[in-house]
């Protein structure tokens, strides 16, 4: 049936339509029926405050598209066209190049479809600061001092800091950006370093060391120290001074420590025996104002090593390839693994218990691999070259020591100056994590020539002062200073006073004043020695 329609119902009936798309559109558009409007896009990953150089690197800016489509997000930085990459449901961005200053980032879908021109599309704007410029720092290098137990002060100014560290010290910079830190000992190998609000930091290394006393030192024993009449005899020669300094032995080559230490290992494995009074010997030298540098033999270590290898812990020692204890002419099992971090800890504990005792310095023997060939030895655990291994270990001993209050050193081979890795030692290694270096160059231990020298057990000036060029040469710039060992023993060679004089006059002559005398049985021959 056909039905007309007036044109009044025309107009009414267009105008109902009208309204009806009207609604339909607004409520598409999010703006009727209650509808909020289309929600933001979350930025994340802006840490707070300025972006530094090192937060630059690492920095991801995440944007969030729940509820949307994340392959629409688009974004920006400074109002250029950046890309980005969706992870999941979010857009990530890595900013690259940025300069310093402030930096605005916008992510949003633009709008689009029927309802386009009515709302704009979802996004966020984020505005952050990138400051990578490393802060200025200025440090007046400390007065050197006689002794780590001495208190020492640094100074300086870090206009831009926040904060300034040296090693586990902090200090905050003050208006004007000076700083000043009261430390309980010499930071010898530490560093100053400034950092500023954004992260930046600058670095410099504290180059001051202490001013090591001069040392002219002999050699005594555990043993030789509780007998009366050698302990006299050497107390003789500080009281004629002759000596200033005595070289005590803590842990000796059976690796017995000759007093009661209180280090658990040394208990357990029943190296702590009391030979002498640690506190007491001290004392009574300290009282006569005589020095004590304490010996350690490190890993030659035959107390340890029978222990360890029947306590199951047999990667302590070093083996041989068919994985049975290294056998030499130092005994069935006596040589302990230098790359096992047990075996480093125990003679590390050993030197910081003797360096809080009041032992003026530590000086680390046997610190080194046993000699012969590599290929008949195996160091469990060990990675990279056994030279970089035994240097490893005094870095690890020094500061430890050096917090204690003593000094560190070594005593080395002859040899090591020019052939480091016969027993991995290799002196331009050792010597920048020491305070000194130890060469043995006993005249009775060099081959006929060696340095040109025909005979050097029977020629000791010639030898030690051709040997003492070298370690001169390779210490120099590491500010490791050298103090050698010198022979007063007999081997091959009657020694007396005229020998063990020459020895002394061509340290002296290298413009080395300190030197250390070994006799296995610790007796000397005073009338090579200047009395007072």
């Amino acid at each position: 049936m056909l039905v007309r329609v007036r044109a009044a119902d025309r107009k009414r009936l267009a105008a109902l339509v009208f309204g009806v798309v009207v609604v339909v559109l607004l409520v598409s558009a999010g703006l009727g029926a209650g509808r909020s409007p289309a929600p933001d896009l979350p930025i994340g990953g802006l840490p707070d405050g300025p972006v530094g150089a090192a937060a630059l690197r690492d920095l991801t800016l995440r944007v969030d598209a729940t509820g949307h489509d994340p392959h629409a997000v688009q974004l920006t930085v400074d109002g250029s066209p950046v890309a980005g990459r969706v992870d999941g449901t979010s857009v990530l961005y890595r900013p690259e190049g940025l300069a310093d200053g402030e930096h605005t980032f916008t992510a949003e879908i633009p709008p689009g479809g029927i309802t386009g021109w009515l709302r704009d599309g979802p996004g966020a704007t984020a505005t952050f600061t990138v400051d990578t410029a490393a802060p200025e720092l200025e440090v007046t290098q400390p007065d050197k001092v006689a002794s780590y137990r001495d208190p020492v002060t640094v100074r300086g100014r870090a206009p831009d800091a926040r904060q300034v560290s040296i090693g586990t010290h902090a200090v905050t910079p003050g208006p004007d950006g000076n700083f000043t830190s009261e430390l309980p000992h010499s930071p010898t190998g530490a560093e100053v370093v400034a950092v500023d609000a954004a992260g930046n930091a600058t670095t410099q290394a504290l180059t001051t060391g202490i001013d090591l006393p001069r040392m002219r030192a002999v050699h005594v024993t555990a043993h030789a120290w509780s007998y009366a009449p050698m302990r006299d005899a050497v107390l003789d020669l500080a009281r004629q001074g002759r000596i200033d300094t005595v070289q005590l032995d803590i842990k000796d080559e059976d690796g017995v420590v000759g007093y009661a230490s209180q280090v658990p290992l040394a208990r357990t494995t029943g190296a702590a025996s009391p030979i002498y009074d640690a506190r007491a010997a001290l004392r009574q030298l300290h009282e006569m104002g005589v020095q004590v540098v304490g010996r350690i033999v490190a890993f030659r270590d035959p107390t340890l090593a029978e222990w360890a290898w029947h306590h199951g812990r047999r990667d302590w020692v070093v083996q041989n390839p068919a994985r049975q204890p290294y056998s030499s002419h130092y005994g069935a099992i006596a040589f302990t693994n230098f790359a096992h971090p047990d075996v480093r800890g125990y003679n590390i504990a050993l030197a910081v218990e003797a360096a809080e005792l009041g032992f003026d310095g530590i000086m680390y023997d046997y610190v080194r691999r046993p000699d012969g060939s590599l290929s008949s030895m195996r160091f469990a655990g060990l990675k990279g070259p056994a030279t970089e291994a035994v240097a490893g270990f005094l870095a690890q001993s020094r500061d430890p020591v050096h917090a204690a209050g003593a000094h560190q050193s070594a005593a080395v081979y002859g040899i090591s100056a020019t052939r480091p890795d016969q027993i991995a030692q290799d002196i331009r290694l050792i010597a920048p994590q020491v305070d000194f270096v130890a060469p043995m160059i006993y005249p009775s231990h060099w081959g006929p020539g060696e340095y040109g020298v025909a005979n050097p057990n029977a020629q000791p000036f010639d030898i030690v002062a051709a040997s003492l060029r070298d370690f001169q040469a390779v210490t120099k710039g590491t500010g490791a200073t050298v103090i050698p060992w010198l022979q007063d023993f007999s081997l091959g060679v009657d020694y007396g006073d005229a020998q063990v004089r020459a020895q002394i006059d061509a340290t002296y002559r290298a413009g080395i004043d300190s030197f250390f005398l070994w006799s296995p049985s610790v007796e000397y021959h005073g009338g090579a020695l200047d009395p007072k």
